[in-house]
């Protein structure tokens, strides 16, 4: 959700202000420094290459990063991946930690989303050996997957039921259904469950809206997509996860759908209106916080990772569907899907750097842990947590893997995606929808979406160069490049 911040922090204009200045401290790394502005409590460090750099201030997300260096318990440095652009408050591709206790969590550097996450499943299938069949087989997924906003799916849960996914997150989902297996939970961020979730925290109106969504891929962004691993640039990275080049893998991309939106939104007001008690004082009520060791803190915090383990148990069932498909049409051994890993980008999370805990608000951005973390799988400890970074339609995604060195640099974080770089009312008026579909048709992809008004919102060119974001990744050394993956078929609400 990109709502326009149009606050200021100071009295005067945003657009009557100096550019901010940009100091190199690193390859590919850029900050503003606090002399920039009199209430910045720490830098705004920007991942960006000369050519990329420039494109960042065609919106207000640099401004947004700069407002973020504001809020009460900040520490480091608030950081923009190269993919980022504006939000709600926070940047898209914006991380921030702030030091525990009386630190403050912000519903808007989490997301609406929460927890919408990427999770890559790969299978025994050779492209060449199914290449005919491609066409059927994203046309059996589109019609056992459900798409599109508001759509339910086929399973309804409430409450103890949605109490114990809430609560449990995939684990519940994998004991009390058998919707997985517990191999899954182990190549899943976290177990597939954040702890501190309570259902208690959840609103009713939430539940409502997330009741029959298990299973559902909704609208926007997200997709499930069919894709060939086209290179390999690690062979023992690649080799460890299990990435051939000629593989088939799917892609699926979804989140906390209407339940997790509703918490956000429930939150954003509860703590805009507690924000003068505590004298919290922010540039602009997109940033609406509290103390995290504050009741409302507590009560947010408790709640959105009751909707991040929605999320998971989402993935986790559409994966369900999708394993489906593929044994009904190649059998039980060359139609098996092994999940690789599956991680999200909209959390906030405790963890400790330097030996001090913070809550880390990672909104467009995912987690990438590096070789020996604790918190990475044992099967992938020693070449560092697997990171996911999707193009768009018809455009490549990556597989790549953590660093030692984002632990220090970006609180072992890195990009998600592209990034938008044309918003979806400018997109509609460049593209069609009937023309696109045709031109990723004609370019061999196979493409299902009801609406061409939504298929031409997620044009490729409303997005920027994958390739670029990821060599920026790459030379700042938050994230390793291991494979690279090429669409064959897309699904989209």
């Amino acid at each position: 959700m990109a709502t326009r911040s149009t606050s200021s922090s100071t009295s005067e204009p945003a657009s009557t202000r100096p550019p901010p200045p940009f100091v190199e401290v690193a390859p590919s790394v850029y900050e503003i420094p606090t002399s920039y502005r009199s209430d910045m409590r720490v830098p705004a460090r920007i991942f960006a290459s000369p050519e990329t750099l420039p494109g960042l201030l065609a919106d207000h997300s640099v401004e947004q990063l700069v407002n973020v260096t504001t809020l009460p318990g900040i520490v480091g440095a608030a950081c923009g991946m190269p993919d980022m652009h504006e939000g709600y408050g926070f940047p898209v591709g914006g991380v921030a930690a702030t030091a525990l206790p009386d630190g403050v969590i912000s519903p808007g550097g989490i997301g609406f989303d929460i927890n919408c996450g990427v999770r890559l499943l790969v299978s025994n299938l050779e492209h060449k050996a199914i290449a005919a069949r491609v066409e059927g087989l994203v046309h059996e997924l589109s019609r056992s997957v459900p798409s599109g906003a508001g759509r339910g799916g086929r399973w309804s849960f409430a409450g103890k039921k949605l109490d114990r996914i809430l609560e449990g997150g995939a684990g519940a989902l994998v004991r009390e259904h058998e919707v997985g297996t517990a191999s899954d939970l182990e190549a899943i961020e976290s177990g597939g469950a954040l702890e501190g979730a309570d259902a208690s925290a959840v609103s009713e109106r939430a539940r409502q809206r997330g009741a029959d969504q298990l299973g559902t891929l909704g609208s926007g962004n997200h997709f499930l997509e069919v894709q060939v691993v086209d290179e390999v640039f690690d062979e023992g990275a690649a080799g460890r996860l299990g990435l051939v080049v000629g593989r088939v893998a799917v892609l699926v991309h979804s989140g906390s759908r209407g339940l997790g939106h509703q918490v956000c939104t429930d939150h954003v007001r509860l703590m805009d209106g507690v924000m003068q008690r505590y004298g919290i004082h922010v540039p602009d009520r997109q940033l609406a916080c509290a103390p995290l060791s504050s009741p409302e803190g507590q009560q947010y915090f408790a709640a959105m990772c009751a909707a991040a383990n929605f999320g998971f148990a989402n993935r986790q069932l559409i994966a369900h569907l999708v394993r489906d498909v593929f044994r009904r049409m190649f059998g039980e051994r060359d139609g098996f899907l092994r999940l690789i890993y599956d991680v999200g980008h909209n959390t906030a999370k405790i963890e400790k750097y330097e030996g001090k805990k913070v809550c880390v608000h990672r909104k467009g951005a995912t987690r990438a842990f590096g070789p020996g973390s604790r918190d990475v799988p044992a099967a992938y400890r020693d070449i560092g947590q697997p990171v996911f970074i999707p193009g768009s339609m018809g455009t490549s995604s990556f597989v790549c893997v953590g660093t030692e060195h984002g632990s220090e640099a970006s609180f072992g974080s890195t990009c998600h995606g592209a990034g938008r770089q044309m918003s979806r009312t400018a997109a509609k008026k460049k593209v069609t929808g009937q023309a696109l579909r045709k031109e990723l048709e004609g370019r061999g992809i196979v493409i299902r979406c009801a609406s061409n008004a939504e298929l031409a919102e997620e044009a490729p060119a409303a997005y920027k160069d994958v390739d670029r974001v990821v060599d920026v990744v790459a030379a700042a050394g938050i994230a390793r490049k291991v494979a690279r993956l090429r669409p064959l078929g897309v699904v989209k609400g």
